[in-house]
């Protein structure tokens, strides 16, 4: 009997925060660092434009760009923290599945 076939060979699967669940936090991650990133780009073009604009030098800190998109994922990690978790009580099946 092979995997798959409804036999059970002894082995009982422990649901943990595992593969599955990961990914839920791996793409909040992606997402908020991508957003982050898209941020930071924008509000440094808009910061040089006005900075133009007024005939002033542009000044951003690169601490400041660094701490945007650190603080998205921040806030990102934490809000994909909770999917991950409660899609680790379910079934891979069911936790794709889920609303």
């Amino acid at each position: 009997m092979g995997a798959g076939d409804g036999a059970d060979d002894g082995q009982t699967e422990a649901r943990t925060l595992g593969d599955d669940d990961a990914q839920f936090l791996a793409l909040s991650l992606l997402l908020s660092a991508l957003g982050g990133a898209a941020g930071a780009l924008l509000g440094l073009a808009v910061t040089t434009g006005y900075a133009l604009y007024q005939g002033w030098p542009t000044v951003v800190p690169p601490w400041a760009l660094a701490g945007g998109v650190a603080a998205t994922l921040v806030i990102g990690g934490l809000a994909g923290l909770y999917p991950a978790i409660r899609a680790s009580r379910l079934s891979p099946t069911e936790a794709l599945a889920a609303p």
